[in-house]
């Protein structure tokens, strides 16, 4: 015997109802169409909304997961035979003074410094006269030092630290540097006038940012406040922004996008191309250095045409591995370096030496900076 189908036995119970039981069946019936098509509506509004918080939320850590310069790691793993290469160098790069030494000696040496505190990187500098020591991707680097780059001749002898932390450069006995700082919208809202009465001369505000991995270029939503603001107070002003730009398409966007957002302001100081290496996978990582200095010198020229000062915001590693100096010498540089010694011999105008300052207006941490002279025109 055949089974009706769930279908023909429908068909069956309807032929067999009054009419009225049959207009309240297909009542039902549509009803329970309309209440899926309802939830299927939703489920797609559900995902489309957690698509966009997650798109949001992608794009807030990938920038604010940016540091503000990316510090080197301080203890890479080696085996002893490495090691022992390492002490061997030591002593051949030291020239003759160390080579007087005995390997006990050297090896009191870096004891007495370790057991001091002082990290491995920073005890093996000394040691190594004409290369920079640098620490990346977990390994110890030993770069010569060029003598065909503008060297800054800096002196560790002419800093002098003032009660509060902060730094200043003196020149036969008076201080020759200008105080500044560098602020985004991570500062929050900023008493700009409060800023001003703390001796801050000059500020660089951060205007955009390019996302490290969406590729998306983004105006800090406190850019506009900030300027007009420490224009306002009668702080020189000059900007910066963080760069994620591979090729000459997103450079020149980049520099569009700034010049475009300067024009209504006031900007004495430098326009800033902050090119970092970002930990992890930016987008930027994997240009070679004759690529990334190219852009960057795309840019700066691009900025200088449009009658602006450019200048590139680099660390130790950028400045030696990553960035060919030779071909930006043109190009006034901020170096950022958050030790106390001159360690880094290449010329800069502008060093930021601290993320943790602190300064009346401002409510969270702020970089400070300090200038090697004016950096606008007297």
């Amino acid at each position: 015997m055949r089974m009706q189908s769930g279908k023909e036995q429908f068909t069956e119970e309807v032929k067999r109802m009054p009419a009225g039981q049959v207009r309240k069946k297909r009542k039902k019936s549509y009803a329970s169409y309309f209440l899926i098509l309802l939830g299927c509506l939703a489920l797609l509004v559900l995902i489309m909304y957690m698509g966009m918080i997650l798109y949001t939320w992608m794009t807030k850590s990938e920038e604010t997961a940016a540091p503000a310069v990316v510090q080197e790691a301080t203890e890479p793993a080696y085996t002893q035979e490495e090691l022992d290469k390492l002490l061997a160098q030591a002593r051949e790069s030291a020239g003759a003074e160390a080579a007087q030494l005995r390997e006990e000696e050297l090896l009191d040496i870096i004891r007495t410094r370790l057991s001091e505190g002082t990290t491995t990187v920073e005890t093996l500098r000394p040691l190594f006269k004409d290369e920079l020591v640098i620490v990346s991707n977990g390994r110890f680097h030993f770069i010569p030092i060029r003598e065909d780059l503008k060297h800054n001749g800096y002196s560790t002898d002419n800093l002098h630290i003032l009660e509060n932390g902060e730094y200043q450069y003196l020149e036969n006995g008076q201080a020759i540097t200008y105080k500044g700082i560098d602020v985004s919208k991570h500062q929050g809202k900023i008493n700009w006038q409060q800023v001003a009465d703390d001796g801050v001369e000059f500020a660089f505000i951060r205007l955009a940012y390019r996302g490290y991995g969406t590729g998306k270029l983004v105006e800090d939503e406190f850019f506009k406040e900030n300027i007009k603001g420490a224009n306002d107070a009668g702080i020189k002003v000059g900007v910066y922004i963080y760069s994620q730009a591979i090729n000459e398409q997103e450079v020149l966007e980049e520099a569009a996008f700034v010049l475009d957002r300067i024009a209504p302001y006031k900007v004495e100081c430098p326009v800033v191309f902050d090119v970092e290496k970002v930990s992890g996978d930016g987008r930027m990582n994997a240009l070679s250095v004759e690529e990334r200095t190219r852009l960057t010198a795309m840019f700066c020229q691009t900025i200088e045409d449009a009658g602006y000062k450019p200048m590139i915001y680099h660390n130790m590693e950028m400045g030696a591995m990553l960035l060919d100096l030779t071909q930006l010498e043109n190009y006034e540089k901020w170096f950022a370096y958050y030790n106390q010694d001159m360690y880094y011999p290449y010329e800069y105008k502008l060093w930021q030496y601290s993320e943790k300052g602190s300064v009346r207006g401002i409510s969270t941490e702020v970089d400070l900076n300090i200038s090697f002279g004016p950096l606008w025109e007297e």
